[in-house]
């Protein structure tokens, strides 16, 4: 019954993630573009920088944006902000029903770390607003004048936080909070520096003042670092679905490159759309990285560990193994209290079970260590070995 009650809550608060991460994102990639096709011309309104025509779904749109804002504030002022609000905290909760609630099978891998549950989720939670912390002074520092030092800073601060976080809980999990480590900083951005510094400049001016050019700049700055993060956070929070990209020991140097591919993708596209220059190399180095991420992950998964005998395996050896190491989620009632059904409807209690998921089998207990989660029962790479060799001689 808890189980079931779970699954309800990962299903709910997945789905309105997934709603206001859309929400977000898609705002994030229209004012990018809106602020790329501004064109500037004569006759335009005092204070103006440019404006854009748009047409869409029938209808003429006239946008007009200001270098800092209006001499008087409008009756109606439109607000984003509720979308990155609502994505991070669904987010977080979501984290909270499947990996904290589920610490011991989806956090803890005792082959990477020895935690427990309780450190493990204050280490999860710490370092969230630790990152937020040390980026939020990057960008407040000296260095946040310098764009092109500043996002070399930003750089080895996510490098480290993967590979901390690879050393510290299971490839699955450690994925995941590289996602989660980017969407705080996004939101963060939105909810200590973009709002406050947009409500600053309302105040300012119903007090009859002129704003401050520069806490629109430092706005404009924290939304585009936001751009840059979506397509890597997206990934992240869909990369529990292929062990590939992490369940090996170069996880944190595949899923940082995989970063990158996503930021270069954005800056190629921002770049056409302003008209700039560097287009095609962009996409040429997004592919490149993606292909030696490719390639690492399919040297890897060829070099499957070795077991301690050559003597042959037998079936009754495969089936020990599989009621030890397996069958606590993957039987048709399951033992492990996380689970009410087996996962993804694998049952694996026999030797007939593991032939009939052999492709799945191998991929994820024998040429990497993505099952079992968090490798929870302790399988042994000469388990793994063993078990690769009965599937290769069936």
């Amino acid at each position: 019954m808890e189980a079931a009650a779970l699954d309800w809550a990962n299903l709910a608060l997945r789905w309105l993630h997934v709603i206001a991460g859309i929400a977000w994102i898609g705002e994030s990639f229209y004012f990018m573009w809106l602020d790329a096709s501004l064109e500037a011309r004569t006759g335009l309104p005092i204070g103006v920088k440019g404006e854009s025509w748009i047409v869409h779904g029938g209808g003429f749109y006239h946008v007009e944006k200001f270098l800092v804002a209006p001499d008087a504030l409008p009756d109606r002022l439109h607000w984003f902000k509720y979308e990155a609000y609502t994505t991070w905290a669904s987010g977080f909760l979501l984290l909270c029903v499947i990996y904290y609630a589920g610490a011991a099978t989806y956090l803890v891998d005792p082959a990477v770390a020895a935690l427990s549950p309780g450190l493990a989720i204050g280490l999860s939670a710490g370092s969230l607003g630790l990152g937020w912390l040390v980026y939020h002074g990057l960008c407040r520092s000296p260095l946040g004048r310098r764009p092109g030092v500043l996002t070399a800073a930003v750089f080895v601060l996510v490098a480290v936080s993967a590979w901390g976080y690879f050393h510290l809980f299971g490839g699955r999990a450690a994925a995941l909070h590289v996602g989660a480590f980017l969407g705080t900083l996004m939101a963060a951005n939105v909810f200590f520096v973009i709002i406050p510094n947009q409500k600053r400049m309302v105040a300012a001016l119903l007090a009859g003042r002129e704003p401050q050019a520069a806490l629109g700049v430092e706005g404009k700055q924290r939304s585009t670092h936001n751009n840059y993060f979506t397509l890597g956070a997206v990934l992240m929070m869909v990369s529990g679905h292929y062990p590939a990209l992490y369940a090996h020991r170069f996880g944190w140097a595949s899923v940082l490159a995989m970063l990158v591919v996503g930021a270069l993708i954005r800056d190629a596209v921002n770049r056409r759309n302003a008209g700039a220059g560097g287009v095609a190399w962009r996409g040429v180095g997004a592919v490149a990285v993606f292909a030696a991420v490719v390639v690492l992950s399919l040297r890897l998964s060829a070099r499957p560990p070795e077991a301690t005998t050559t003597a042959a395996v037998t079936t009754a050896e495969v089936e020990a193994i599989v009621a030890r190491r397996c069958a606590a989620c993957h039987a048709r009632v399951p033992s492990d209290r996380t689970f009410d059904a087996p996962p993804a409807g694998v049952v694996l209690e026999s030797a007939a079970d593991v032939l009939r998921h052999r492709d799945r089998v191998r991929a994820l207990a024998v040429a990497s260590r993505a099952m079992p989660l968090a490798n929870k029962t302790g399988m042994t790479d000469d388990e793994r070995a063993r078990l690769g060799r009965w599937l290769a001689a069936h």
